[in-house]
C-alpha cells in the first residue's frame, strides 16, 4: 500500500503528525471565518461525515499554545497566507465533546457530565496558577475539576474556564462542541426507566449553553455539531447571531464527506483505481446541500481492508449507529408506513415534508418529524441535488443503508406476521392443497414488505424465514441430483418430505407456466435423489409475481 491509513483517528494533529493520509477539508475555516459573522455555528451531519476530525482541525489552526505552522504545511489553508498571519493561533481554544455522555438514568449520566467536564479542566490546571486569576474562579475551577462542583457551577463551567482564559491571554475564545446531542439523544431512549431523565438532562445542557453562548463577553466564536438540530427554543434561547447548517443546507456542504474526485485520488494514490464503481455503489449516494458525498468512515475503512486482502465491501456504518429509530417506525401501528418503505427498498422514492428543527422529546410524534430524522442521520437522502424547501423527495443512498434497511425494516415484517396464517400455509402444502396454498401465501405476502424489484432471491429468503420460523429444519440451495433445489423440508418424525423450486415471474400471465418449468427442473435434474425413504414426497413449483403467489403441486410415491 503506498498510503495509509487513519482508521478511527480523528485526531487531526495525529493524522498529520504520522503523515496518515488526509483528504483536504482546511478552507472550512476560512469560509466559516471570512464568509460569515456567525457568533454561533451549528453544523448537523450524520454519524462518521468526519464532523470531529473537522473540529479537531479548527482547535488544532485556532490555538494559541500551538504553532500549528507545520501541520496544515500544504494544505489549501496555507494558501492564504494575510489570513493564517491573523487567525493561525491567535485565540485561546476550548474543544469540548460529549459523545461520551450516556447512562441508564439521569444520576448516572449526570456523573459522566462532570467528569468529561473534569477532563477538559485539567487540560487548564495551569490557569489556577496565573496571578491574574480572579480567586473565586480558581475555587470554582477546583471544585469542577474534582468533581465535586454544585450544580451551578456545572451549568457554569464553560463560562467560568472561558473568563479564566480571556483573563490570561487578553482575547476572547473560541468554542468547539462536538456531539453537543448526544446526552440528551441518550436521554430520551432511556427516559422510559427515568421520567424525568430527559427533562433533567435538557436544563444541564441548556444551562451549559446558556451561560456560555448568551451574551457571554469572553466568547469569540463557537462551532457546534451534532445529528440533529435541537429547536432553538428548547436550547438555544436567546443565543444572538446563531445559525445552523443541516444536510439540506448548500453552504459548507462540500466539507463533510468525500466528493468523487476525493476518492478519485484516494484510489488512485492506493493504487485501488479498479475499486472506483464498487465503492460509488456502496457508499455514495448521499446529498448534502448541492455536494454529492461518500460516508467517509466507510472509504477510509474499506481502502484499509482490502489494501490488505481483495475483499468485498462491508457495512462499517451500521456498527457505528443503532438502528432503533427505524424499529420506532415500522412498530408505531399509527403510522401506515410499510408501503413507503417498499418503494425505498425498490429503488425509488418518496416526497415528504422535512423539519430541521426538533426536539428528541418529540421525534416520535408524528410521521413528518420520524422521516425528518431518518434524513438527517443518513438513512435516507435527497434524491435530487437541485431541490429545494421543506418538501423533499427521499431515497435510500447506496447499497450500504439498502442492507440495514434490509436487515432491520425486512426482518421486523417478517417476524410480526400471522403465525396461524403461516401455520395453515403449510398444512395445505404438506396437504397438497395448491389453491388453499396459493391464497395463503398471496395474503401472507400482501401484509410484509417485499422488493422483488431490487433482489432476485427476496421470494426463496422470504419463504425459507417462513418454513423456517415454524420450527422446521429447511435446507435451502442443497447439493441435489445435477444441481441445487431451492429448499428442501425433512420431517423425519412423519417419514415425509417436501422439495420446492420457486420463480420470479415478469408478467402474471407466465406464473402457470413458470410453475411448471420449476416442476421440470427438480424431475429433470434428479432433485429428489435421496427422498427414496420418505413415504410421503410433495414437490412444488411456485411462482412469485409481486404481491401474487401461484403454487402447483407434483406428487412422488402415493
Amino acid at each position: 500500500m503506498l498510503i495509509r491509513m487513519a482508521v478511527g483517528r480523528d485526531s487531526f494533529e495525529k493524522i498529520r503528525q504520522n503523515k496518515d493520509y488526509y483528504i483536504d477539508k482546511t478552507e472550512l475555516v476560512y469560509e466559516l471565518v471570512e464568509k460569515t459573522s456567525n457568533e454561533v455555528t451549528l453544523f448537523t451531519r450524520p454519524r462518521r461525515f468526519g464532523k470531529t476530525l473537522n473540529m479537531s482541525m479548527m482547535e488544532c489552526f485556532f490555538d494559541i499554545k500551538r504553532d500549528s505552522r507545520d501541520l496544515f504545511d500544504g494544505l489549501e489553508i496555507a494558501k492564504h497566507t494575510e489570513f493564517c498571519s491573523e487567525w493561525m493561533n491567535k485565540y485561546p481554544v476550548i474543544f469540548f465533546s460529549l459523545k461520551s455522555v450516556d447512562g441508564l438514568d439521569f444520576d448516572s449520566a449526570y456523573g459522566q457530565l462532570k467528569y468529561v467536564i473534569s477532563e477538559l479542566y485539567q487540560k487548564f490546571e495551569f490557569l489556577c496558577h496565573e496571578n491574574a486569576v480572579d480567586e473565586a474562579d480558581v475555587i470554582a475551577f477546583k471544585n469542577i475539576m474534582f468533581r465535586t462542583a454544585s450544580l451551578f457551577e456545572i451549568k457554569n463551567s464553560l463560562k467560568i474556564i472561558m473568563r479564566m482564559l480571556n483573563v490570561v491571554y487578553g482575547k476572547r475564545v473560541i468554542l468547539l462542541i462536538d456531539e453537543y446531542d448526544v446526552p440528551l439523544a441518550k436521554a430520551s431512549e432511556k427516559n422510559t426507566f427515568d421520567n424525568k431523565y430527559y427533562e433533567r438532562m435538557l436544563d444541564v445542557v441548556r444551562g451549559i449553553f446558556d451561560a456560555a453562548l448568551k451574551t457571554n463577553e469572553y466568547l469569540k466564536f463557537a462551532v457546534i455539531t451534532g445529528c440533529l438540530k435541537i429547536a432553538k427554543e428548547s436550547i438555544f434561547t436567546g443565543t444572538n447571531n446563531f445559525k445552523s447548517y443541516s444536510v439540506l443546507d448548500k453552504l459548507f456542504s462540500q466539507y463533510f464527506g468525500f466528493s468523487d474526485e476525493e476518492v478519485k485520488l484516494l484510489l488512485k494514490n492506493a493504487e485501488l483505481s479498479d475499486k472506483f464503481e464498487l465503492i460509488r455503489k456502496w457508499y455514495n449516494g448521499y446529498i448534502f446541500g448541492n455536494s454529492s458525498v461518500y460516508c467517509p468512515w466507510d472509504v477510509v475503512n474499506y481502502v484499509a481492508d482490502v489494501s490488505k486482502e481483495d475483499i468485498k465491501p462491508q457495512n462499517y456504518w451500521k456498527n457505528t449507529s443503532h438502528n432503533s429509530i427505524l424499529l420506532t417506525f415500522v412498530k408505531r401501528t399509527d403510522f401506515d408506513v410499510a408501503d413507503k418503505f417498499e418503494i425505498l427498498l425498490n429503488g425509488g422514492t418518496i416526497t415528504q415534508t422535512i423539519s430541521d428543527d426538533l426536539t428528541y422529546d418529540a421525534l416520535h410524534e408524528s410521521e413528518e418529524n420520524l422521516w425528518s430524522v431518518l434524513l438527517m442521520t443518513g438513512y435516507l437522502t435527497k434524491s435530487d441535488i437541485n431541490s429545494d424547501g421543506n418538501l423533499v423527495e427521499l431515497k435510500i443512498p447506496n447499497e450500504e443503508i439498502s442492507n440495514i434497511f434490509e436487515d432491520t425494516v425486512i426482518k421486523f415484517f417478517n417476524e410480526t406476521l400471522d403465525k396461524n396464517r403461516q401455520k395453515d400455509l403449510m398444512e395445505a402444502l404438506w396437504n397438497g392443497e395448491e389453491e388453499k396454498a396459493s391464497k395463503l401465501m398471496t395474503e401472507i405476502l400482501f401484509t410484509t414488505i417485499s422488493y422483488y424489484d431490487y433482489h432476485e432471491n427476496y421470494y426463496h429468503a422470504f419463504l425459507t424465514g417462513i418454513i423456517s420460523g415454524l420450527g422446521y429444519a429447511v435446507k435451502s440451495n442443497k447439493e441435489n441430483g445435477l444441481g441445487r433445489s431451492d429448499i428442501d423440508i425433512k420431517d423425519k418424525k412423519r417419514r415425509r418430505a417436501m422439495v420446492i423450486e420457486t420463480k420470479r415471474t415478469l408478467s402474471k400471465e407466465n406464473m402457470e407456466k413458470d410453475c411448471d418449468e420449476a416442476i421440470n427442473q427438480i424431475i429433470e435434474k434428479d432433485y429428489l435423489k435421496g427422498f427414496s425413504d420418505f413415504e410421503h414426497v410433495v414437490v412444488y413449483g411456485i411462482s412469485f409475481f409481486r404481491k401474487k403467489a401461484l403454487i402447483k403441486k407434483y406428487h412422488v410415491n402415493e
